[in-house]
């Protein structure tokens, strides 16, 4: 199972990649996103305390975005 989710996070990266390396803004939370279709999220899964991560998703108007916001770990361990 470990195996299924850490190739499709690489999947999903190498996808974030390939839309481009738009500049990342930061989350808003009074601006609402508007979100169609999410490319990637950033890999959480060894941090234990709050990180940074990243967002890729296109709109309705076809654009894609890149959002920065903070986030706590889900802190597993890969032992």
């Amino acid at each position: 199972m470990k195996t299924l989710i850490s190739l499709f996070l690489t999947v999903v990266a190498t996808s974030a990649m390939a839309a481009g390396n738009a500049p990342a803004t930061p989350y808003d939370p009074a601006q609402p996103l508007d979100i169609a279709k999410v490319i990637s999220v950033s890999d959480t899964a060894t941090a234990c305390d709050v990180v940074p991560a990243t967002m890729v998703y296109v709109d309705h108007q076809g654009q894609t975005h890149r959002v920065t916001y903070k986030v706590m770990g889900n802190c597993e361990s890969s032992l």
